[in-house]
């Protein structure tokens, strides 16, 4: 019985329940199809990154590879790539055979066909040769290929068509692009019947062929499409302008090595041996596939029902006693407010900042920026306030991957606008997401208020991100994140943190020795109970003592989205399951029973080395009893989740589907807490309008 799971095989079954997600009988189509585009997406980013990774790391001689004792998977071997690839094939086996058997037949029930091949209904034909000429055909860009002269440049995450072409007993190859960054993948033909048809850009072009490739014959056409090495390796960069560095990495970033050339499964043998010989590629890089790929495109399948067949909206939920404010600093003022994302609106956060923009009364705003909009509201509000004479600084965390461009983009847009900008911290990448607020009150003295947040800045990722943002001011706290903000504009002092738990200062630290508290209750006769919930669990110092702490007596509940390195089996005191559902889990929990007391933290950091010694990450402490409840309530929902979004993770890593009792209800947690709120906030409002008429 291994003591760690490896960390890419338990991402690989994350991902594996994503794609079940898109079997489930119980969501509409649409839903299905959404989680199929997921799936790929994920995939396409993990052959990019981690895959490319653990190659480079088996070329780096062990003398001089990165180590750290708290890492798991230290050593990449071939065996660990190797099942990797073995697990893939299996689930890319499943996705064709969900696409085909299950998601192509079921539009086709309710008359929405998407064409599979290029044998069109005759009505159809002309259309797509019109549509051919008309819209497509200007983007196309053959390239004949030959061994004797260098191949093109394949891109990154782009589409090709490989073609194999004779004239006259001459035979001859070419690439021909797929323009499917500057097309729509899914085209609209004719109603037919009453029925909706929807044809593939690719397939618009592979019948069209003899129209690129005038007096040939095609003897073979298969997609082929090349992934390349996107990391940027961005977290140790020590040079002091990160900025440039970053930016210079940036434009290499889609000339990286091979990660992965898939290809149609339907090529022949002598024709894939060609392709590698002309784009010198080793067998290790190339993955076989099916007709089409690039499946996140079904993301933007159209749905001529709409909303029919998608799971409908669920409303914002209003949070009353903000809305009855006129600011909401002075509701902060008064105690602490939780909101729950993206149950609540986001425009709670966006009125914030306008809010702070325009008041006369706010002197200074800082904030913490690690991914934002591409046309961020929240960054245009910092350019008001700092033309409305407000001091406004903000750090900008550059490293975040896939998102450096844009961090970059906004940065120099709020730094012409007036806005302090600090940049990213050498070889430390900042991961926090916070904001603090000075605000003159009727003394003329300044009072800090902060805003906490376990998400992103981003409002538009706030829609479908579970997520949790604080506002509060009280003082043990606003200190304390002031004391972090005055660390990244000048690092010479090495700030205290009693309240906050902060990486890289005191986070690893203070888990650790709540981990042991609970561990010395249970040896004093007293109840030990530890319930996490993260995204990723990888830390083996952490695991560790997670296992010393269930070998003892005390109970550990873990709820991780996606990597989870520990194996429950070890002590049956532990337990480990992972929803996925319509929101993506985000928010990470950490609650201690501390006899009774129940120390409740919220916070943006995971438990990997990088995140508890290399970030700076916050994790704040909610002191609200009320709060706290509100926590309890959602993670007891989350624990009692017997649909198909709950799943128990086993020692084979597979996740077990949890069965539900005869006589139990069913729990779906996602949807059980957006009616647990709603039903609050109605019955605080009869509260009140009961109130009022007693008052009468």
């Amino acid at each position: 019985m291994p003591n760690y799971y490896d960390r890419d095989l338990s991402w690989l079954s994350f991902n594996f329940r994503v794609l079940q997600e898109a079997q489930d009988q119980n969501l509409p189509i649409y839903e299905r199809i959404k989680f199929l585009a997921i799936y790929s997406s994920n995939l396409d980013e993990f052959y990019r990154v981690r895959v490319a990774y653990l190659r480079r790391m088996l070329k780096v001689k062990e003398k001089d590879r990165y180590d750290d004792e708290n890492e798991i998977s230290l050593t990449p071997t071939q065996s660990v790539l190797d099942r990797i690839h073995a697990e893939i094939e299996k689930h890319r086996a499943l996705m064709g055979q969900i696409y085909r058997q299950t998601i192509l037949p079921e539009l086709a029930k309710h008359g929405i066909v998407l064409y599979k091949n290029s044998h069109l209904e005759p009505e159809h034909q002309v259309m797509a040769v019109h549509l051919f000429k008309t819209k497509i055909l200007g983007y196309l860009q053959p390239v004949y290929l030959s061994l004797d002269k260098k191949a093109p440049f394949l891109q990154n995450r782009a589409l090709y068509f490989a073609i194999r072409i004779s004239r006259k007993g001459v035979k001859a190859m070419a690439l021909l692009n797929i323009p499917s960054d500057k097309l729509d993948r899914f085209w609209q033909l004719p109603q037919l019947n009453g029925n909706y048809f929807y044809i593939f850009l690719d397939d618009l072009i592979k019948m069209n062929l003899k129209v690129v490739f005038p007096g040939y014959e095609i003897e073979e056409c298969v997609a082929i499409k090349m992934n390349r090495d996107a990391d940027l390796n961005l977290e140790d960069e020590y040079g002091s302008d990160v900025v440039n560095m970053v930016k210079k990495k940036l434009e290499k970033r889609n000339l990286g090595v091979p990660s992965r050339f898939i290809y149609d499964g339907k090529i022949t043998p002598a024709f894939l041996d060609t392709l590698q010989k002309l784009f010198s590629l080793k067998g290790e890089d190339c993955v076989r596939g099916a007709r089409y790929h690039s499946f996140f495109d079904l993301m933007k399948l159209p749905n001529p029902l709409k909303p029919q067949l998608e799971s409908p909206s669920l409303p914002y939920l209003p949070h009353p006693e903000l809305d009855k404010s006129d600011y909401l600093l002075d509701c902060a003022r008064r105690k602490d407010f939780l909101l729950h994302f993206p149950y609540h609106s986001y425009d709670y956060v966006l009125r914030l900042f306008s809010e702070a923009a325009i008041d006369p009364d706010v002197r200074e705003i800082r904030v913490m920026v690690y991914r934002i909009a591409v046309n961020s509201f929240v960054a245009n509000a910092l350019i008001s306030a700092t033309r409305n004479g407000k001091k406004v600084t903000v750090f900008v965390e550059v490293k975040a991957r896939f998102d450096e461009a844009n961090n970059i983009k906004w940065a120099k847009e709020l730094e012409l606008a007036g806005v302090k900008i600090i940049y990213s911290l050498p070889g430390l990448k900042v991961h926090a997401k916070t904001a603090l607020i000075k605000r003159l009150n009727d003394k003329g003295g300044l009072e800090t208020y902060g805003y906490f947040g376990t998400g992103n800045f981003n409002e538009i990722t706030a829609g479908i991100y579970c997520d949790y943002g604080l506002l509060t001011s009280n003082k043990s706290l606003v200190s304390e994140l002031e004391r972090i903000f005055d660390f990244l504009d000048n690092q010479d002092e090495q700030p205290v943190f009693r309240n906050l738990l902060v990486s890289k200062f005191n986070m690893r630290q203070t888990f650790l020795e709540f981990i042991q508290r609970e561990i010395d209750h249970v040896r004093a006769g007293i109840k030990g109970h530890i319930l996490i919930k993260l995204n990723n669990l990888e830390d083996r110092q952490m695991i560790d003592a997670l296992y010393e702490a269930a070998q003892n007596g005390v109970k550990v509940q873990i709820i991780a989205r996606s990597v989870c390195c520990v194996n429950p089996q070890i002590h049956p005191n532990m337990e480990v399951m992972r929803i996925v559902d319509k929101y993506l889990e985000h928010a990470r929990i950490f609650i201690f029973h501390n006899n009774g007391k129940n120390d409740v933290y919220l916070a943006s950091a995971d438990w990997m080395r990088r995140n508890l010694s290399s970030r700076i990450e916050v994790a704040f402490p909610l002191l609200d009893p009320k709060l706290k409840a509100d926590i309890f309530k959602v993670i007891e929902l989350q624990l009692k989740d017997n649909t198909t979004s709950s799943y128990i993770v086993n020692p084979e890593l597979p996740c077990i589907r949890k069965q539900r009792g005869p006589n139990e209800p069913p729990v779906r947690a996602q949807m059980d807490i957006y009616k647990w709120l709603k039903k609050r906030n109605e019955e605080n409002a009869s509260k009140v309008k009961k109130g009022s008429a007693n008052a009468i």
